[in-house]
């Protein structure tokens, strides 16, 4: 059974199972499919995503635990809906040691330890210690700060290790021979006991000898190609499945495991073939060489980022673009920068900056499992660059081997045209780096992802500034516009080929919600006027460097009205992710300054200038989340609507997006507008039988509150939830006439969803004239007006009071 949508619910201790059980009758209203859970498992403490799992044994408590899992779920049987649940396989949270049991057994006991072989650890490496790099400084600089804590406890019997907020256990034996009173040398000596080395907190770039989550040190990788790994790592998670707890799980970067599809085809045997839907990045989506999800998955599909490309660009004028190009263009040459390289060089040059940061730890664990002839070959000094070459130039977020093999060649291939003297070196890696029965091959597939993500979504995406709507994951911003046939024949292959896969406009994950990005597209309508714009907010703020003066004030001028705090939150973010003038690991004051006073300008002296634009867009960016929402919604896939997102909601990236959300307000909200839509239909009715009538102004109108957005969403979820057999096919309908280019219509088998795009240019071109839709025979009720259609129905009569329609056949 696949769901007829899912919600998203962000679960955590502020906003717990309970708390989520009491919002059911809500969900159960707006007409939700199945409610869709992040990470339940018990997390670091405080975490407020709970992708950091401590302990896979057990729901987390601060989250509702088990028994809160129990009554959320009854709660959504009782109310009909199914449940999803995110589950997190590829790591672990080590932040703080003491609450993970596993790795806090492997520090104390190491290699010995009964838990050694969960975590994928380079012990030669280490000199059989796991490296942690904490410290403040270096070890000589530090010492003094160690304490040793000769106290037992259940899970140190041996005592502790103490560091500023850090606690380490000791290992048996360690204080043999050691005194009351220990001195440094004592502490050195204890040190060197210890099953794990203490290290200046910078070398986790270069000298890590333990797999993580991208780049984050506090997430340690999991082993689950171990059975007995995968057994205890799943336990709770199989308890779910087989208690029939839940309905389907959503599996967390799959592409840092060794091998997805057999991880993929052992859960679905371990929960008895629950469907299983995966983030899987698909890269270049709305483009015509999209990445393709690997068929041979035991996979319902992907959590929906490639359809969100296609959704996005449709409504960016093309026209548009290449005045935004030479905006940058324009910009860069003011604030004294070079020309923008084009995308795939940018990219190439941030993932290469990547591999040779602070991904260093994973190149060098490459260069130490090639083969010793290979690395002969290739030299000790150049297999490093080689490879951190390869992965720049490597298309996708992995390969399966032998699936994507050409990749392999191609990225080499480039490779070596950008770096001639390495060409024999990165021939020579060639061979081995394709070959799935090495070990360097193996890991090779595990890095490029993480280079992938940190060089692209995490840098290159705040590079590239002239349209935030375009840099949302696995979208290619070189292809910045979707035409309708080209729209029709990417959701006609989605219906074909992943007809359950999960459809997404906003997530946890994403740069900007859907409505921010709705709104940004209209500057691709508009080129001349953001221009002007920004030339007048510029002359205001700014901070000397045009890329991100424009980074900035759409980011504002997008998710207007919002706090300063969070627009400070999000600059200093952004700024620092771009690593152009400043950096996490290096920031400059100077220029943060500059950046956090062109924040403070847009509630002072350009704030005028900033609410003038924003009332100027603000409409037709309604008129365009409307459109991209329902055809989402009717679309084919199964809908998710990420938290709070059925109105409208401008957010940035997270945390931005994790705030809370006020169910209540939106409950109340869906109340009233229930009434008003009985009232209307009563309305009409009498007015039918000749009675007075007060006709469509009971319906909610298209402004900033957003109820027209929780109208259109509630009734679409509503259809798909009451009439699946009307969702069966995927039937692109004829609009013809002048403004022919400015609707897109298809038909799912019984119901019809028309959706205005490119507002301004509809608006500047007089309105829609003589253009029609032309209709199925019979007639079809508009479940958002109530009115009746049929034949060649004109668009404007269509859309008379909303810029989309959802159709049903009357009767």
């Amino acid at each position: 059974m696949n769901p007829s949508s899912t919600y998203r619910l962000q679960i955590r201790p502020g906003f717990d199972l309970d708390a989520a059980a009491a919002i059911v009758p809500y969900l159960r209203d707006l007409g939700v499919g199945w409610v869709y859970l992040s990470p339940l498992l018990t997390a670091t403490t405080g975490s407020d995503h709970g992708y950091d799992v401590v302990d896979p044994a057990r729901i987390d408590p601060a989250r509702g635990g088990a028994e809160g899992f129990a009554r959320f779920i009854a709660a959504a049987r009782e109310a009909g809906l199914g449940v999803l649940v995110d589950i997190v396989p590829n790591h672990m949270g080590v932040a703080v040691p003491r609450e993970n049991p596993w790795w806090w057994d492997v520090l104390r006991l190491g290699e010995a330890s009964a838990h050694a072989r969960a975590f994928d650890i380079d012990w030669a490496f280490g000199g059989g210690r796991v490296r942690l790099p904490v410290l403040g400084g270096e070890l000589d600089d530090v010492i003094g700060d160690l304490v040793i804590d000769r106290d037992p406890a259940a899970s140190a019997p041996d005592g502790v290790l103490r560091y500023v907020d850090h606690v380490f256990p000791l290992a048996p034996g360690s204080l043999d021979g050691i005194g009351s009173a220990p001195t440094t040398v004592d502490v050195r000596t204890v040190l060197g006991r210890q099953h794990y080395e203490l290290r200046f907190w910078r070398d986790e770039a270069t000298d890590l000898n333990y797999r993580r989550f991208f780049a984050v040190t506090s997430l340690a990788g999991v082993r689950v190609e171990d059975p007995a790994v995968f057994a205890a790592a799943h336990v709770e998670i199989v308890r779910w499945a087989t208690e029939g707890l839940v309905d389907g799980l959503r599996v967390d970067h799959p592409d840092g495991l060794v091998d997805p599809a057999g991880y993929l085809e052992r859960l679905r045997s371990a929960v008895g073939g629950l469907p299983v839907w995966v983030e899987k990045i698909l890269e270049h989506a709305a483009t015509d060489h999209p990445e393709r999800l690997a068929p041979w998955w035991a996979s319902a599909g992907t959590t929906g980022y490639d359809a969100m490309a296609e959704l996005d660009r449709l409504f960016i004028d093309p026209n548009g673009v290449a005045a935004l190009d030479g905006l940058d263009a324009a910009l860069r040459a003011e604030t004294g920068l070079p020309p923008a390289p084009a995308w795939d060089d940018l990219i190439v040059e941030t993932k290469r900056t990547m591999a040779t940061t602070i991904l260093q730890s994973e190149v060098r664990r490459l260069v130490r499992t090639l083969p010793a002839e290979v690395r002969e070959t290739v030299g000790a000094d150049a297999a490093a660059p080689a490879l951190a070459e390869i992965l720049a130039a490597f298309p996708m977020y992995r390969s399966y081997l032998p699936a994507g093999a050409a990749h392999l060649v191609r990225a080499g291939e480039e490779a070596s045209a950008r770096r001639p003297d390495l060409a024999d070196g990165i021939d020579a890696l060639l061979p081995v780096l394709g070959d799935a029965t090495l070990e360097v091959a193996r890991r090779f597939e595990q890095t490029t992802g993480p280079v992938m993500a940190k060089g692209v979504e995490d840098t290159a995406f705040y590079r590239f500034t002239r349209l935030g709507t375009l840099t949302e994951v696995g979208g290619d911003p070189s292809v910045a516009s979707l035409d309708v046939e080209g729209f029709h024949a990417a959701f006609a292959e989605r219906h074909a080929r992943w007809p359950h896969a999960l459809t997404a406009l906003s997530t946890h994950d994403t740069k900007r919600s859907e409505d921010v990005r709705a709104r940004l597209s209209v500057l691709s309508e508009q080129p001349e006027r953001w221009a002007s714009a920004l030339r007048a907010l510029r002359a205001v703020a700014t901070t000397g460097h045009g890329p991100t003066d424009e980074l900035l004030w759409q980011a504002i001028v997008g998710c207007w009205p919002a706090s300063a705090e969070r627009l400070h939150a999000y600059a200093e973010k952004a700024v620092r992710e771009a690593g152009e003038r400043t950096t996490w690991l290096a920031p400059d004051a100077a220029f943060e300054a500059a950046v956090h006073a062109l924040v403070d300008a847009a509630f002072g002296a350009a704030r005028p200038l900033v609410e003038d634009l924003v009332g100027h867009i603000a409409p037709a960016g309604w008129s365009n989340a409307l459109g991209q929402k329902l055809l989402q919604l009717a679309g084919p896939g199964v809908p998710d609507v990420y938290q709070g997102s059925e109105v409208q909601e401008l957010s940035l990236v997270d945390p931005d997006n994790r705030r809370p959300v006020d169910f209540t307000a939106h409950a109340a909200l869906l109340h009233d507008i229930d009434a008003a839509v009985a009232a209307t239909e009563l309305d009409a009715r009498l007015g039918a039988e000749g009675g007075p009538g007060m006709g469509e102004p009971l319906l909610p109108p298209v402004d900033a509150t957003g109820r027209a957005k929780l109208l259109v969403t509630s009734r679409a979820l509503r259809l798909r939830r009451d009439r699946p057999e009307l969702f069966t096919r995927y039937l692109p309908l004829e609009v013809v006439g002048e403004a022919a280019a400015h609707l897109v219509a298809f038909d799912r088998g019984g119901v019809i969803a028309a959706a205005t795009r490119l507002p301004v240019g509809l608006g500047r071109r007089g309105g829609w004239g003589d253009t029609a839709l032309l209709l199925p025979p019979g007639d079809w009720v508009d479940t958002l007006t109530g009115r009746v259609e049929s034949g060649a129905v004109p668009i404007a009569q269509l859309c008379a009071t909303y810029p989309v329609a959802l159709l049903v056949r009357a009767g």
